[in-house]
């Protein structure tokens, strides 16, 4: 293996050294000086060619001494071409080129310098489901790119979640069917990431990062454009993929780290036809790595291929397809006994020891993900664009699923707790359609420019569940009298006996307990049909309105229900594409099941109308100094209302009503900021109010467990150097901090609280255009710290990472 890897390194550094480094990089932008993402250089008479990020940058690396003719296209916009000439002298930046939207020409172009903000990402598709800039856009969203992640060495999704403010892990990723993904706090309000490139993409583990190219988070209730199935009041997590390009390129990594870390990444893109028009793109990754605590592993396999044809300037096929096959150890989650009063209400009191798992390696689950999106987009016109696209996903549970949960039958206990493990054979698929059909406009009315967007959706979902009931399986002691627990609770005096846990870690075992553990198969699916429009009216260049709709028809097996809800929003920018002033009212919906009432013996069923929740939200954006500085900051109010509650007058008698009101409140900052040229600074900080003014006695007046810590911040800043010896040596610093977060917080059973947390990372890393090395050591301080949602989850001890990546 030695002598292979070596080998392998050889040959890299050989090819490195034999390539040539003449290159050529740019910037695309609208005419109205917007970034174009996805935007396809070619050069001509090669294979090379490449695709914009979403900053509208581009880089081609050892292209051949000559003159080429260079093509940039988009559809939409009017294919442009520029005369080239490569020598050894060259500079290799060709400044900022603009594609028009209603002429074309041939320029030859003069090479400047480019410099640019390069986490920042100034428009998006998918927020709008158009193209809009984030200064015009008078929604809230932070977007965390592909080049953050690569330099932060980020391998899993929810380090990736770190760099958004507002946002927060609440529960692990379980993998248990449905819902076995992980569960993220966005102001206040609980959501999970199944969306992928604006189309549902169900999981039920964590995403893989190797094929994400941009991370949006988008704030506040979305139901106008989104729905209400997949998100939440808080907003919703989308993931942007990498999409191929119409030339040759990518990159082999590979990444050691503590607790055996082993990570092996590939992106290799290439072209498909002699016309330059079919490109493939693979990205793919191999995972393995073991808990820092005394059990528990993660093993993982994804593959990512994904297809581009480009018939013509005016029509074009995008195929993305996702594999994923996870399986590991589900990780430690202690439950809080939810029907008594708390016996400890901090850690302190618990005692937990962190490097316990309290789970063996021979219990574990797999998660398999399979994901289908195609998408054709067709130029009607110069003002309009059709879009159609098409999505399947299945998501899949297999194995051994248990918790820990603190019941009330043990507490004669003088010292500590007694936690029950359960435990359940998962055998669950759930499966994802999904149909959109958007056009697209760009015209005018008048004076008045108009960007609309028209959409219908179909979306059809799955749960075919045959997993087990749960059974006993031991009983856990947390404390610091362990002997009185093995005496009152298991019965044993022999001390050569003592243990915290009386439960059976192997499948014989397990399989032995579960072997009359009755199985209810079930099958439930819901359809949703939507219509949608939402238009961005320019009333003056400087003052623009956003007008939105959506109505949204849900049925099931045993109901149905119609829901409308609308969107507005106000920009203005007293200084044009630097500073913007924005307002916006926003809805977001869920829809209600019927429930059974019960008047004098008599039971009825009756229909509930919709949960709806509204925001308000004022703020400002900035993008100044040459894009080199990004900020937004805002200030929303969510109110959720028609929250049902049950009402129970006597043993005969019980009702329901909807007057649950919860309301929360907050602030939010973000700054992406490249100052100076190889400092780059991404920094946020949110605080949030959430309180549930009426509804359950147990929870009224009480902030919800969901809605994490009050208080978040977030830092990341490297720098690097660009000239001299060092040339291309760098250094990263920043973490995370979180303030007190009452997971549990009721009024008949207590609060348990865990403690406010700072969280540092540092790296060192050296890179040229050919190659990347890495160290990265997080969590420096070795802080012990925990998340949580009515449950008490440990979180990973200092880790030591080590990357090299390779382009070509």
């Amino acid at each position: 293996m030695r002598t292979f890897l070596s080998a392998f390194i050889l040959a890299l550094i050989s090819l490195q050294v034999s390539a040539q480094n003449s290159q050529l990089t740019g910037v695309v932008q609208t005419n109205n000086q917007q970034p174009l993402m996805g935007a396809t250089i070619d050069v001509g008479k090669t294979s090379l060619g490449t695709t914009t990020d979403s900053n509208g940058i581009f880089t081609i690396e050892k292209i051949p001494i000559g003159t080429y003719r260079v093509t940039i296209s988009y559809i939409g916009f009017k294919t442009k071409y520029i005369e080239v000439t490569i020598n050894a002298e060259s500079n290799k930046n060709l400044g900022t080129i603009i594609l028009q939207e209603s002429q074309e020409q041939l320029d030859a172009v003069s090479i400047n310098g480019v410099k640019h903000n390069k986490f920042n990402r100034e428009m998006s598709v998918s927020v709008s489901k158009m193209p809009l800039a984030d200064i015009e856009n008078p929604q809230v969203y932070t977007s965390i790119s592909s080049a953050l992640l690569k330099e932060q060495v980020v391998t899993n999704f929810d380090d990736a979640l770190k760099n958004a403010s507002g946002i927060d892990k609440l529960w692990e990723s379980t993998g248990r069917g449905s819902d076995g993904a992980g569960y993220f706090s966005l102001r206040g309000f609980a959501t999970q990431p199944n969306l992928v490139n604006s189309l549902p993409a169900l999981t039920n583990g964590s995403p893989d990062p190797a094929n994400i190219e941009s991370i949006d988070v988008i704030k506040g209730p979305s139901g106008t454009l989104y729905g209400s199935s997949l998100i939440s009041y808080g907003g919703l997590i989308n993931i942007t993929t990498k999409k191929p390009f119409f030339g040759f390129g990518g990159s082999l990594s590979y990444t050691a780290g503590s607790y055996g870390l082993n990570r092996v990444t590939a992106d290799v893109n290439t072209l498909l036809s002699k016309d330059k028009d079919i490109a493939l793109r693979v990205n793919t990754a191999y995972h393995t790595q073991n808990s820092y605590q005394d059990a528990g592993f993660k093993k993982s396999f994804f593959i990512a291929p994904s297809l581009a044809y480009r018939v013509n300037d005016r029509l074009s096929f995008n195929i993305n397809t996702e594999f994923y096959n996870g399986k590991s150890t589900n990780p430690t989650m202690l439950f809080l006994d939810r029907a008594a009063p708390l016996r400890v209400t901090n850690l302190e009191e618990l005692g937990y020891d962190n490097d316990r798992s309290y789970t063996g390696n021979d219990l574990y689950i797999e998660t398999p993900t399979y994901s289908l999106q195609a998408q054709m987009n067709y130029k009607l016109s110069d003002n309009w664009t059709s879009q159609t696209a098409f999505s399947s996903s299945s998501s899949k549970s297999d194995g051994y699923y248990s918790y820990l949960y603190e019941g009330t039958q043990y507490t004669t206990l003088d010292e500590g707790i007694s936690l029950s493990r359960y435990i359940s054979k998962q055998n669950s698929e759930t499966n994802a359609t999904d149909i959109q059909q958007n056009f697209i406009g760009d015209f005018n009315i008048g004076n008045v420019r108009n960007r609309l967007v028209v959409g219908l959706d179909y979306y059809k979902n799955t749960v075919i569940n045959n997993s087990s009931s749960y059974v006993g399986n031991g009983i856990i002691y947390i404390g610091d009298n362990l002997q009185e627990f093995n005496e009152e609770v298991l019965g044993r005096t022999d001390a050569a006996n003592f243990t915290d846990d009386s439960g059976i870690l192997n499948q014989p075992g397990t399989d032995a307990l579960l072997e009359n553990s009755p199985i209810n198969p079930s099958r439930s699916e819901q359809e949703i049909f939507s219509a949608y429009a939402s238009d961005v009216v320019n009333i003056l260049p400087e003052l623009s309105a956003m007008l939105s709709l959506r109505v949204d028809h849900f049925s099931n097996t045993d109901h149905s229900q119609t829901a409308l809800s609308p969107k507005f929003g106000l920009v203005y920018q007293p200084v044009l594409n630097k500073v913007s002033i924005f307002a916006n009212y926003m809805n977001g919906f869920s829809n209600t099941a019927p429930v059974e009432e019960l008047a004098n013996g008599v039971t009825t069923i009756r229909t509930l109308d919709p949960e709806q929740a509204n925001q308000f939200e004022v703020g400002t954006k900035f993008n100044l100094y040459k894009n080199r500085i990004s900020a937004t900051l805002s200030y929303y109010d969510i109110t959720v209302k028609d929250k049902s509650l049950r009402i129970d007058v006597d043993a005969s008698n019980y009702f329901y009503t909807q007057n649950g009101t919860q309301e929360n409140k907050g602030f939010e900052a973000s700054l992406i900021a490249n100052p100076i040229d190889g400092l780059n600074i991404v920094a946020g900080y949110s605080f949030n109010d959430s309180k549930l003014v009426e509804g359950d006695a147990d929870f009224k007046g009480l902030r919800p467990e969901s809605a994490g810590p009050e208080n978040l911040a977030n830092l990341w800043a490297s720098y690097q150097i660009s000239s001299g010896k060092l040339d291309g040596l760098g250094f990263g610093f920043g973490g995370n901090y979180a303030s007190e977060n009452k997971i549990f917080n009721r009024n008949l059973g207590g609060t348990f609280t865990l403690p406010e947390y700072t969280i540092l990372n540092s790296s060192l890393f050296y890179g040229t255009s050919d190659y990347r090395i890495t160290l990265k050591l997080d969590n420096i301080a070795n802080k012990e710290y925990y998340k949580g949602w009515s449950t008490i989850s440990p979180q990973n001890q200092r880790t030591l990472l080590a990357n090299f990546t390779y382009n070509f």
